[in-house]
């Protein structure tokens, strides 16, 4: 089949410009302008609240003490205030072991920022900065979002304050590992453009409502780009500002996910196909005091089977911390029960 192709002249040009053109229905024009028009709105309602924040990182190790490196790295990345005292949002991976933090605010500002807290496992911080005459963006409700409905990420990629892209949301309910290990459950999948230093900063529809906090790119792929909902942000910025951390529970062991073979499905008439083997048992853990070994096959913990680490990790809630709960294995072909209490997970540094 051959295609063809026609060079514009001049006269399509004017008619491109100022009219419609053949075969194409005259309000097309009026939709573009409609498209336009929700996307400057929402950047204009949103950008005030949008920062820049760069951060130093003292080094540790061999490097800090060899005088060929600085003692100090640079970092940066975005942010978005949300409260009206000075309360911002970002990725834990902007802000995690700063030892200097510095915000600049969309009119120019450059505030010293404290680190309220982080939580690595979502990969979302909290920082706070004092100053006067600052705008807060609009939380919204990424329950609400739909796919295929406009997305705009404003942010400062490279350095390049307050740069706006677009797109639609392309999925909903991903999950994404973070750099702790665990799944981030309920992400949000757009094409709006994001880049190095577009993390933290916000996601917002077309009302300029934040619905994500942006966080992560596949590489070398294009157009996909992920945002933790904000719902999940609203909970963990919550606990943040209260506590400084997000408690989560901790047994104690090392394991890898295995199938399982189907005459122990079938003998025991268990509810997974697949399980946790235990590798190693950390000392005086919760783990070690309730009996658990190394080659044990970790099928349910309380009620829930448990056919994967993140299984596990999903019920080990802060609720879960220090309440005794049911935890079954299969030890050499043998079911057991035993009883362990989860401790709060130790802070990682």
């Amino acid at each position: 089949m051959k295609t063809a192709f026609r060079l514009t002249t001049g006269d399509d040009f004017e008619t491109a410009k100022g009219g419609s053109l053949p075969g194409l229905p005259g309000h097309d024009d009026h939709l573009l302008d409609a498209y336009s028009q929700a996307v400057i709105a929402a950047a204009e309602k949103v950008s005030s609240a949008v920062v820049y924040i760069d951060v130093l990182h003292r080094l540790k190790g061999r490097r800090a003490a060899d005088p060929r490196f600085p003692r100090e790295v640079q970092g940066s990345g975005s942010g978005f205030i949300f409260t009206p005292d000075g309360f911002i949002l970002t990725n834990s991976h902007v802000v995690h072991g700063a030892s200097h933090i510095d915000v600049v605010l969309s009119d120019g500002r450059r505030v010293i920022a404290d680190l309220v807290g982080d939580d690595p496992d979502t990969d979302l911080a909290v920082v706070r900065i004092d100053a006067p005459n600052v705008t807060a963006a609009m939380l919204g409700d990424s329950n609400a979002i739909r796919v295929g409905q406009l997305a705009i990420a404003v942010g400062n990629p490279y350095g390049f304050q307050c740069t706006v892209t677009t797109g639609v949301v392309s999925a909903l309910g991903r999950s994404l590992r973070s750099t702790s290990g665990r799944l981030i459950d309920s992400v949000i999948q757009t094409d709006a453009a994001l880049n190095p230093g577009n993390s933290g900063g916000p996601l917002v529809n077309s009302r300029g409502d934040v619905i994500g906090v942006n966080t992560a790119v596949i590489l070398p792929a294009q157009g996909i780009c992920f945002a933790i909902g904000i719902n999940t942000a609203k909970f963990v910025a919550g606990r943040l500002i209260k506590d400084g951390k997000i408690r989560r529970g901790f047994i104690g062991v090392s394991g890898q996910n295995v199938p399982l073979p189907r005459r122990l499905v079938l003998a025991h008439n268990l509810p997974v196909e697949s399980a946790i083997q235990v590798m190693a048992v950390e000392p005086n853990s919760p783990a070690e005091h309730a009996g658990l070994r190394a080659g044990d096959l970790i099928v349910a913990y309380g009620e829930h089977p448990t056919a994967g680490i993140d299984d596990l990790h999903r019920l080990l809630v802060e609720e879960k911390v220090g309440v005794r709960a049911p935890m079954t294995i299969v030890r050499r072909s043998e079911r057991r029960v035993l009883d362990i209490v989860p401790q709060e997970s130790p802070t990682k540094g």
